[in-house]
């Protein structure tokens, strides 16, 4: 017996002399590989930080400046979304109802509607037909000015407000003398960061913009053609786009020249693909306001109310409304569906919202009291919070910073969670979907294997006339080419772009990172 367990143990011992050479090649393998895109010459001022982790064992495959600090950008967004998916769970449903304040007489509310937000992100505006929230992999939320992939998504931007107009109908309510409100109380409004819409309230209704489309027409220098949406009294758009010929550059301004009022200039070629840019409104409630009693009247439902005046009764005490019938109620997608469209395009307005849902299930009500929360969350959770900073939910703020030990941390500890499928579902997905789709081509062969968050953030260096790349990021998860469960995380801060270069270079050579991972990580 002793000399068969002698013999076996000399056999593990011989194999493992083996077989250490080659674990030892592929390690350097990797390392070698990875030392040569990050040391590049687009990186001499540049800062990079690499960590890749063995999901099963935790054993460090690849590091480099893995504890230090780095501009996390939109990989912020991994960080809020964990913390509210813990808060809330991934099958919380947002109920937005309507109550009525007044008495009811054969159809005639001698009072007033009350829409009261609950601070669902979508209110039915992205629901599809199977109950499921829909994206494009380039969102309307970044149709500025240069951006020429965005798009609509094929859904009701109105589907919550036309849903309660209805119920209202249904409640027997056809005339109402009152006004119609919207409370917008839940939380203390606050300032997201990032690009797109950025004031934070709880109502919001087509992520609180108007969408213009334009198209060019089919002869040079006559107008082009538009629509909006929504369309509303309450927003004034006017467009003047001229098409001019094919081939040349397409140059859009919007501007705004007043309270919900809107200039749109510029030029579009012939033959051009339609363009979306983006009206944001400085007034969430006076929009959702307009927008109900235009839903309403369209229900039959006589509205004496203007929405283009400011309303003239009082919100009324928050105890009160355990009091007054509820008349509607909307019922939101699960929280998982809002997960999943704020990781997979990035959504900003959505993620900078998160702490502050956070902050009312612990009856709070700001984005100070939202962040400390989702401080102490992840820290439940097993996060190390004490060496990162983080001011923002969705990236973008001043005070925000991460490291890869950190970020790998987080993903080790949601995969223990029972919400971290959903987490996972929301990933944007390397060259599939979301902000990874053009990461790799098509024929990469990490394409399909890498569910991460990117992250992109930059400003501008006027003295050089060029643009500042202050983070471009991925962290998230893979199985490698040979089977290998890995966690990684990837930052790169402070490349100077030449004039004409974006941060899409960033986004190829993460994915390069990422195949070079894919294939030699054994």
């Amino acid at each position: 017996m002793a000399a068969a367990r002698a013999r076996f143990l000399a056999f593990v011992a011989l194999v493992g002399l083996f077989l250490a050479p080659r674990y030892a090649r592929a390690a350097d393998e990797v390392t070698d590989k990875i030392k040569a895109v990050i040391t590049g010459p687009d990186y001499k001022h540049a800062r990079w930080g690499i960590l890749v982790v063995d999901a099963e064992t935790g054993k460090v495959v690849y590091e480099h400046n893995a504890d230090k600090r780095f501009v996390p950008a939109s990989v912020t967004k991994l960080y809020s979304c964990a913390a509210a998916l813990a808060a809330l769970g991934p099958d919380y449903q947002f109920e937005t109802p309507v109550h009525r304040r007044g008495e009811l007489q054969d159809g005639r509310l001698k009072g007033d509607l009350i829409l009261v937000a609950k601070g669902d992100p979508t209110l039915g505006g992205r629901t599809d037909h199977s109950g499921r929230l829909a994206f494009r992999d380039h969102d309307h939320i970044y149709a500025g000015w240069s951006n020429t992939k965005a798009e609509l998504t094929d859904t009701d931007p109105l589907a919550g407000l036309k849903a309660l107009a209805r119920q209202v109908k249904e409640a027997g309510i056809k005339q109402v003398d009152g006004d119609v409100l919207i409370d917008d109380r839940l939380f203390d409004h606050a300032r997201g960061s990032g690009s797109g819409p950025s004031l934070l309230t709880p109502i919001m209704v087509n992520d609180n913009l108007v969408d213009v489309t334009l198209a060019p027409a089919a002869k040079e220098g006559e107008p082009a053609a538009f629509q909006l949406r929504p369309v509303t009294d309450y927003v004034q758009v006017d467009v003047g786009v001229q098409t001019v010929a094919e081939g040349k550059k397409t140059e859009i301004r919007v501007e705004r020249v007043g309270p919900q009022r809107y200039v749109v200039r510029g030029d579009i070629p012939l033959k051009s693909k339609p363009l979306v840019r983006i009206c944001p409104l400085d007034d969430p409630a006076g929009f959702a306001r307009a927008l109900f009693i235009d839903a309403l009247r369209r229900e039959g439902v006589t509205i004496r109310a203007s929405a283009l005046c400011a309303p003239t009764a009082e919100l009324p005490e928050k105890e009160s409304y355990a009091r007054l019938p509820r008349v509607a109620c909307f019922k939101s997608p699960p929280f998982s569906e809002v997960i999943k469209v704020t990781l997979k395009v990035s959504h900003n307005l959505y993620a900078s919202t998160l702490p502050l849902l956070i902050a009312v299930q612990n009856s709070k009500r700001t984005l100070k009291d939202g962040m400390r929360l989702e401080g102490k969350l992840l820290a439940e959770m097993g996060v190390d919070v004490a060496s990162i900073s983080l001011e923002s939910g969705a990236g973008g703020g001043n005070g925000d910073r991460v490291t890869p030990r950190t970020t790998v941390q987080l993903f080790q500890a949601l995969a223990k969670r029972s919400d971290y499928a959903a987490f996972k579902a929301g990933l944007p997905i390397l060259g599939v979907d979301g902000t990874l789709a053009e990461s790799v081509g098509p024929d990469s062969p990490a394409r399909g294997k890498v569910f991460g968050k990117t992250g992109t953030y930059d400003d501008s260096d006027l003295l050089n006339d060029r643009t500042l790349l202050r983070s471009k990021s991925l962290a998230g998860v893979m199985t490698s080419a040979s089977g290998r469960p890995l966690v990684v995380a990837m930052f790169v801060n402070d490349v100077s772009l030449p004039k004409g270069v974006e941060a899409s270079r960033e986004g190829k050579v993460i994915g390069k990172l990422c195949e070079i991972i894919y294939q030699n990580a054994r």
